[in-house]
C-alpha cells in the first residue's frame, strides 16, 4: 500500500485512554503515532502502550506497540503500519512528515490553558475538560461520567469532576504524590495489596495503599513527579477487578472519537457535494 492511501493519526499521550484510542484507529486502517507527554506521569500501564517506550515489549488488546526514535521511521510506517507506533517526538516534531489526517489530544491533562490544536491538521479532536471547537479544536469529546464519550460542537466541554467511582470507590483509592520527587517501587500492577502495604517510596518516604483490592496501575519505577499527581490506583473489585486491556472508559472514549471521524468526513461529502451542484 502507497504512503498516500494510509491515514496518519497522531495521538498526544501514552496513556490508557490514548492507548485505547490507538487500538481503534489502528484496527479502523490508520497509521497511528502516539506522542508522549510526561505529565500527568502514567499510571495505568498495564492497559498502555507507554512502557514500549522503554523498549518493553508491549500489547494492548492483540495490538502490539512499537517505540520509534525518527521521523524516518515514522515515513516508513505509513506505508504498512503493522503495529502502533510509540514515540519521544512531539508534534512539532510529526508535523513536517506528512499532513495529519486526525490529531488527537488524549493527555487528560489539568492545565490551565489548553492548546489550540485547529489549523495543524484536517482534524483536530480534544478529549477532556479545557476544549471547544470554537476556540482550540475542531471536535470535543466529553470525560466527566455522567457525560462520558458525548462529542461537543458548540461550547466548552466540562471542567474535571471528582474521580469516578469504580466498584463504589471513589478518589480515596488513588494514591497521591504529597510532594514532589523521584518515585520508586518494586510493586507490579495485578499485586494485591491491603490498606497500609508499602507500594513505593518518594524521595525515600514511603507511601503507603489506601485500600484493599488489586494494584490497578502504578506509575514506572525511577519517574520524576511533581506533587499532587496520582502515583497509584486500587482496583477493589476483587474477582472482577480490572488492570489489562481496555476498560469501559476507553472503550467509551475511543468509539466517541471514530464516531466523531466519522461524522466529519460526512459532513465534508456532503459540503463538497454541495458545492459542486
Amino acid at each position: 500500500m502507497g504512503t498516500t492511501a494510509m491515514r496518519f493519526a497522531v495521538v498526544l499521550g501514552t496513556n490508557d485512554v490514548a492507548s485505547a484510542i490507538a487500538v481503534h484507529l489502528h484496527r479502523a486502517g490508520f497509521c497511528v503515532v502516539l506522542s508522549h507527554d510526561p505529565n500527568p506521569p502514567v499510571m495505568r500501564r498495564k492497559m498502555a502502550f507507554h512502557d514500549a517506550l522503554f523498549g518493553d515489549p508491549v500489547r494492548v488488546e492483540n495490538v502490539l506497540g512499537e517505540r520509534i526514535d525518527s521521523t524516518m521511521d515514522v515515513f516508513k510506517a505509513l506505508g504498512d503500519p503493522a503495529h502502533v507506533l510509540v514515540t519521544p517526538l512531539g508534534l512539532l516534531d510529526l508535523l513536517p512528515i506528512r499532513a495529519i489526517d486526525v490529531l488527537i489530544d488524549a493527555r487528560m491533562q489539568t492545565r490551565e490553558v489548553t492548546p489550540n490544536l485547529r489549523g495543524m491538521t484536517r482534524l483536530s479532536i480534544g478529549i477532556g475538560p479545557g476544549f471547544s471547537p470554537s476556540a482550540n479544536c475542531d471536535v470535543a469529546i466529553e470525560t466527566r461520567p455522567d457525560r462520558l464519550g458525548q462529542i461537543v460542537v458548540d461550547g466548552w466541554t466540562l471542567a474535571k469532576d471528582d474521580v469516578g467511582e469504580l466498584g463504589g470507590v471513589g478518589a480515596e483509592r488513588l494514591v497521591l504524590s504529597p510532594h514532589e520527587g523521584r518515585w520508586h517501587t518494586p510493586v507490579e500492577i495485578g499485586t494485591r495489596v491491603y490498606k497500609g502495604f508499602v507500594v513505593g517510596h518518594l524521595s525515600g518516604i514511603p507511601v503507603a495503599a489506601p485500600y484493599d483490592g488489586i494494584l490497578r496501575g502504578i506509575v514506572r519505577d525511577g519517574s520524576d513527579v511533581p506533587a499532587g499527581v496520582a502515583l497509584a490506583e486500587i482496583d477493589p473489585r476483587g474477582r472482577h477487578a480490572q488492570w489489562t486491556g481496555i476498560d469501559a472508559q476507553g472503550q467509551t472514549l475511543a468509539q466517541a472519537t471514530l464516531a466523531a471521524i466519522r461524522l466529519h468526513a460526512a459532513e465534508r461529502i456532503g459540503a463538497s457535494a454541495a458545492g459542486s451542484r
